[in-house]
């Protein structure tokens, strides 16, 4: 369902919830979208974590906007302010959350990995944080804040987030002190979208069911572990 809540300037935002079939009490996580917006795939994300005995939610960070073309993804994702996007769209997503749920966490894919790493430095009522091969520039990233468990899974082919910088990232955390796990997946961008096959996908992601399932068992486990 198409439901509304506030970010902390007030200001409204609309997001799709999915809930679980027992809701009252249960644990709560934001779902970022990838950077063609929110589109069905993402809605099937959070119905996933639905099923999974979580309430779920993803914030529609490009005010009704989705596309299937590259281009225009790419203009939707440069024009997007990624500051605000996490300090207020998402902090708002998960400040609603909380009046549900005694424990929020957040997942995100692409971009919505890089917004989850930015996340867990701008929002401090997180309890968790699940990245999918995405990060933001390193500059951006003040570990130093980060005080919940992050998890994240990379591609060592992928072609948008080099695993070069994924090394550095790791070094950076580390220093920090972050309780953080990364998995890597001899895999390409965008593994984890059963949407990346055929001639609609983009050359560089590549949809793969085997390491999927087993980033989704990590991540399942992870959030069962850390939000209860």
């Amino acid at each position: 369902q198409t439901i509304s809540f506030n970010r902390p300037d007030g200001k409204s935002v609309q997001g799709y919830l999915a809930e679980p079939a027992q809701a009252a009490g249960a644990p709560a996580v934001v779902v970022i979208q990838e950077w063609w917006g929110l589109n069905d795939q993402i809605r099937g994300v959070a119905e996933r974590l639905a099923g999974a005995g979580f309430l779920a939610l993803v914030p529609d960070l490009y005010r009704g906007k989705s596309t299937v073309e590259a281009e225009e993804a790419h203009h939707l994702m440069t024009a997007l302010d990624f500051g605000d996007a996490a300090s207020q769209d998402i902090r708002g997503a998960v400040q609603y959350l909380k009046g549900r749920a005694a424990k929020v966490g957040i997942t995100g894919f692409c971009m919505g990995g890089a917004l989850t790493v930015l996340a867990t430095t701008m929002v401090p009522e997180l309890d968790a944080g699940v990245s999918w091969y995405g990060m933001p520039p390193l500059d951006f990233v003040d570990a130093s804040k980060i005080k919940v468990p992050l998890m994240a899974h990379w591609a060592t082919q992928d072609q948008a987030f080099a695993i070069a910088g994924v090394d550095a990232l790791d070094e950076k955390l580390k220093a920090a002190g972050v309780r953080y796990s990364g998995h890597r997946y001899l895999a390409h961008h965008g593994f984890a979208n059963e949407t990346a096959v055929g001639p609609r996908r983009i050359p560089i992601t590549q949809y793969d069911a085997a390491w999927a399932q087993l980033a989704w068992d990590r991540t399942m486990r992870f959030f069962g572990a850390n939000l209860g």
